[in-house]
């Protein structure tokens, strides 16, 4: 994983991703006693960043292997991004989704054309049911964080803080971003590190799902107890990914936890 595959993968979503702005209030500025930058991923194409990496992966399938469809495992964000890449390029997606996920994200995900598939996250594993149905109907596999392509993709919205940084005048920084398995942060560290290297990641998540910063604290991967519970439902993962936490480790300051 490295700053060639992101540059790659913001090559192929041009045209296609919105450049998010990075805004600044001076009410957010009051209340934290400092100048507080937002950048709303919000506005992104199915409502987060997750379109990002769903179109990096999609998009650099091999075409007789994208037309077969592909399958993501998700909560609800990760799912409508796949989803609706899959949409655009005309091919079949499958998406695992826990049953206690927003009803408004399973009926969008079903809206964008994909066949939705609800397990139970906590008796059943989503992995292996990903795996089984991937290979049983020759589908593509996109994991939501631990997948190079899906990391690059996500890394784009770092080159757009980088630049944007830039021409806001903002030469040193945290840069803090909501963290489930890590693809989003570590995508953002790798960026800001060969394009913005006074900005540094930092991850944040809800207290008793605080794998990221328990993680980073003891310098292994550690696991959360439970595996639901939280309103931060998109959030929720069971650990940090082989993929990304080598380089939350690598890049990050040490992980926030919100109450």
């Amino acid at each position: 994983m490295n700053i060639d595959m992101i540059r790659a993968a913001a090559r192929r979503l041009e045209g296609h991703v919105r450049r998010t702005p990075l805004l600044n209030s001076p009410f957010l500025d009051d209340i934290a006693g400092r100048r507080v930058w937002v950048k709303p991923e919000c506005l992104q194409h199915t409502g987060s960043f997750k379109f990002r990496g769903g179109w990096s992966a999609v998009s650099a399938l091999e075409p007789s292997v994208r037309a077969k469809g592909v399958i993501a495992f998700s909560s609800g964000n990760h799912a409508q991004g796949v989803a609706y890449a899959a949409k655009l390029h005309g091919v079949p997606a499958v998406i695992i989704m826990p049953a206690d996920a927003p009803r408004l994200k399973i009926a969008n995900t079903r809206a964008l054309g994909a066949e939705v598939v609800l397990y139970d996250r906590m008796t059943e594993d989503r992995d292996a049911i990903g795996a089984a149905m991937a290979e049983e109907r020759e589908l593509t596999l996109i994991k939501p964080f631990d997948d190079p392509l899906v990391i690059a993709g996500q890394g784009t919205t770092g080159l757009e803080i980088a630049q944007q940084a830039a021409e806001a005048g903002i030469a040193r920084a945290d840069v803090i971003a909501c963290c489930g398995g890590g693809g989003l942060t570590s995508g953002i560290a790798l960026a800001l590190e060969a394009e913005a290297p006074g900005l540094r990641a930092r991850t944040a998540e809800p207290e008793g799902f605080d794998d990221a910063a328990r993680s980073l604290a003891a310098g292994e991967i550690t696991r959360n107890a439970a595996l639901g519970g939280s309103i931060c439902d998109a959030i929720v993962t069971p650990q940090p990914g082989d993929l990304t936490f080598p380089i939350l480790n690598r890049l990050c300051g040490p992980g926030l936890v919100v109450s």
